[in-house]
């Protein structure tokens, strides 16, 4: 996965805000909450980030959509880093 500059985050959000993450995995035991400990972690947050989840048809999928809200670019991408080694991870956008 290629990331986004931090150039070009800083060109397309007002920073601090609102981000919005979306992680595509396999469902499986502990995937959501490696997600979520992960996204909590880097950004130093005491609870969990606001979030939802979708599972697709079949089950074997789900889509985790979180809105934390990042102080900078640099933080997005931290957060971007730490989820692309996840167990289960097919897609992060």
């Amino acid at each position: 996965m290629s990331l986004p500059s931090a150039d070009l985050l800083q060109e397309m959000h007002s920073f601090p805000c609102v981000f919005t993450f979306k992680v595509i995995g396999k469902t499986d035991d502990g995937f959501v909450a490696r997600v979520i400990a992960t996204v909590r972690t880097q950004l130093e947050l005491e609870v969990d980030p606001p979030y939802h989840l979708k599972h697709t048809a079949g089950g074997r999928h789900v889509s985790i959509t979180m809105e934390p809200q990042v102080a900078n670019a640099w933080e997005v991408l931290a957060v971007y880093q730490a989820l692309q080694p996840l167990t289960g991870v097919v897609c992060i956008f």
